[in-house]
């Protein structure tokens, strides 16, 4: 018959064991990631410049091709796009490198991409942008204006979502332990690329101010009608 203090060192020797197996450089780890690869930039000045400039000479109502329920969405003219590319570029390249660590693999063969659209939109009071997708494979988001008013609205929000002029996205249908949606309050100068499948929507907010976005399709090849004959 075990004594109390057999007990008490039985316990102890377990503890000592679960201790020393539980150190790191004695565990292989491999982690494997599940639902769709979402990353978050910070994009440079420069971009964040021109992408202002360029995007006041967007004017073509872009509203009937998108779901939002926002005052004013206007697509960029080809010029603007093309000049933007090369600044575009980069960040679809660090996302690729990303989905590659991501799935575990590298890519067969690198994605080439063709900007099918981009437009501008003017977020305003009341306005909001219901459960959506995109076409394409990718799709971006850039943030070009976050209003103080907002700002001091969303930090007063009780809430566990984004709250007002927050991005949400949701993949799955939320079982127990996964994470399956992801919630941000943006500032300026973020930017998301995301798979254009995914679904998400943009709340809307009470005050009197102009949120400013810009988004994007890609498509990781040219459609056929956008092939010139030669």
């Amino acid at each position: 018959m075990m004594t109390e203090e057999d007990i008490k060192n039985h316990h102890k020797m377990i503890d000592e064991l679960q201790k020393k197996e539980s150190q790191p450089e004695n565990l292989q780890v491999t982690l494997y990631n599940w639902g769709p690869c979402v990353v978050k930039f910070k994009i440079k000045d420069n971009f964040q410049q021109i992408l202002e400039s360029e995007a006041k000479l967007a004017s073509g109502d872009f509203s009937k091709q998108l779901a939002g329920q926002l005052h004013t969405e206007l697509g960029f003219t080809t010029e603007s796009k093309n000049k933007l590319l090369p600044y575009l570029a980069p960040y679809l390249g660090a996302y690729d490198n990303v989905f590659e660590r991501f799935q575990n693999k590298k890519h067969e063969k690198k994605p080439e991409y063709f900007m099918s659209a981009m437009w501008i939109n003017y977020q305003r009071q009341y306005d909001f942008n219901p459960p959506h997708d995109h076409d394409g494979a990718l799709s971006f988001i850039i943030y070009l204006s976050i209003p103080e008013e907002l700002k001091k609205e969303n930090k007063a929000y009780k809430g566990n979502s984004c709250g007002p002029g927050g991005i949400q996205m949701m993949w799955g249908e939320g079982p127990r332990g996964c994470m399956t949606n992801m919630s941000h309050f943006p500032e300026k100068g973020d930017m998301f690329i995301f798979p254009a499948w995914l679904k998400h929507w943009v709340s809307p907010y009470k005050s009197d101010c102009v949120r400013v976005s810009v988004s994007g399709n890609i498509h990781d090849s040219a459609k056929l009608n956008n092939i010139s004959k030669t």
